[in-house]
C-alpha cells in the first residue's frame, strides 16, 4: 500500500527527521511511507489567507493526485487507532493509496477539507507541523502492527 504523507513545510528540525525515519523504517515492507514536502505560500506579500491557502491548495492536489486523501485538521473528526487500522485495512484491500495532507500555518484550503476523503484532528490542540508529522509515522506504523496481528493494549 502506498501511504503518502503531504505536508507543507521544509527545513524541520533534525528531531522530526529522526522521529518520522524511525517510524517508517519500522513500517512493514507492504507499507511504502512517502514523506512529500511543499513549500508554503510567502506571507510576507500581503496576499489575503484564502488566496494564500487556494495557491497551496493547487500543489497539494498535484502531490495527492490518485491517492484518496486525508485532511488533518483540527476540526475533524477523532479516529482511535483502531479506526485508523480498519481504515488503512479497507483501502488496502482496494488497491488504493492514501494521502494524509498536513496544512500550513494557517491551516488547509476549504476545497481541500471539502474534498478529502476524510478529515481528521489529530488533537483538540494545536501541534507544531514538525510534531504532526511524527505523531502520523507512529500511527500508521502502529495501525501497521494492529493489521499484522500484533496484540494492542487497548484490548
Amino acid at each position: 500500500m502506498n501511504i503518502r504523507v503531504v505536508a507543507l513545510g521544509h527545513r524541520m528540525p533534525a528531531w522530526v527527521a529522526a522521529g518520522w525515519s524511525e517510524y517508517a523504517r519500522r513500517l512493514p515492507h507492504d507499507f511504502a511511507l512517502n514523506l512529500v514536502e511543499l513549500k508554503p505560500e510567502p506571507r510576507d506579500r500581503g496576499k489575503p489567507v484564502a488566496r494564500l491557502l487556494a495557491a497551496e491548495a493547487l500543489r497539494i492536489g498535484a502531490a495527492c493526485k490518485g491517492a484518496r486523501v486525508v485532511a488533518l485538521d483540527e476540526r475533524g473528526q477523532a479516529w482511535t487507532t483502531r479506526a485508523l487500522a480498519d481504515r488503512l485495512a479497507r483501502w488496502r484491500d482496494d488497491g488504493e493509496g492514501v494521502a494524509f495532507v498536513i496544512g500550513s500555518a494557517d491551516g488547509l484550503a476549504e476545497t481541500v477539507r471539502r474534498d478529502a476523503t476524510a478529515v481528521v484532528a489529530l488533537s483538540a490542540l494545536t501541534l507544531p507541523h514538525g510534531l504532526v508529522r511524527v505523531i502520523v509515522a507512529e500511527q500508521l506504523y502502529r495501525a501497521a502492527t494492529l493489521l499484522s496481528g500484533h496484540p494492542y493494549h487497548r484490548e
